[in-house]
């Protein structure tokens, strides 16, 4: 896949009628390249692995996706569990069911918020680094010298930044989830008199399998999806300094929408049932 491109100049719009159509082919166009991109990444990532500056890129990117981002999902995590604590035990106080606190935590967390929560910080914290990083080589020409060499800037860049997130954001979100429901343990201990191994043992009862799998699959959908949007945003930018900042916001926003659909469509093809 040719990354660089010559710039096209195109006369002004002759109407809106002109001008929609110029954005729904740039909309298409974008999310075409987007897909080939994450298609090409991931069909680079087993020979990443043969070379030795395949591996020590990848490895680099793996610590800049986990282990930086973990102060963030450590707070991130405690905090949405204390809230869901919080929030779903004064409910079922009313109804004299605080027992099933750590249920309502565990289920809401495993599903949905923990994957959530960490694409979110993911996206905010790493995808709007590396568009930024990708869009300055972009605009500086430093993928155009890689392609004048003949190095593939999908092996070289982005198939690494891609893997790590692949790897790395399921087992952030299994993080995030383990410390959202130690944050709701302690709020229902401390504030809802809930004992914690009454809370324990309602939140690892009700949880099966499937839950934690469908979990770790928003997690990784939504890794790929944040490492393709922001590496494609980074490649597409144009115009010097004001092009990277807006594809940094580009990618940020993006990901944010696509999290939340990708979401919702997983969700309802796992636990949306037909009834006749």
């Amino acid at each position: 896949m040719r990354i660089t491109r010559e710039p096209l100049y195109e006369d002004a719009p002759k109407g809106r009628l002109e001008a929609l159509r110029r954005r729904v082919v740039d909309y298409f166009t974008r999310v075409g390249g987007t897909v080939r991109l994450t298609v090409e990444s991931l069909a680079c990532l087993p020979g990443m692995f043969i070379n030795r500056d395949g591996r020590a890129a990848f490895v680099e990117q793996l610590y800049v996706t986990g282990i930086r981002t973990l102060p963030v999902i450590s707070v991130v995590g405690i905090f949405t569990g204390m809230i869901l604590g919080l929030q779903v035990g004064l409910i079922l106080a009313r109804f004299n069911q605080e027992a099933y606190l750590g249920a309502a935590v565990m289920l809401t967390l495993i599903r949905e918020m923990a994957p959530f929560v960490t694409g979110i910080c993911l996206s905010a914290c790493v995808g709007s680094a590396m568009a930024a990083e990708l869009g300055t080589m972009t605009v500086n020409d430093e993928v155009a010298a890689l392609e004048i060499m003949s190095i593939s800037p999908v092996r070289f860049l982005v198939a690494p930044r891609i893997g790590a997130l692949l790897v790395m954001s399921p087992l952030l979100s299994f993080y995030a989830c383990v410390l959202g429901v130690m944050g709701g343990g302690l709020v229902g201990y401390t504030q809802l008199n809930v004992a914690f191994a009454q809370y324990m043992s309602s939140a690892i009862s009700f949880a099966v399998e499937k839950d934690l799998f469908v979990g770790l699959l928003k997690a990784t959908v939504f890794g790929v999806v944040i490492g393709a949007v922001s590496c494609h945003e980074g490649f597409a930018t144009r115009l010097g300094a004001v092009g990277v900042g807006r594809a940094t916001q580009r990618c940020v926003i993006v990901s944010f929408l696509l999290i939340l659909m990708f979401g919702y469509m997983i969700t309802r093809a796992f636990y949306f049932e037909f009834s006749l």
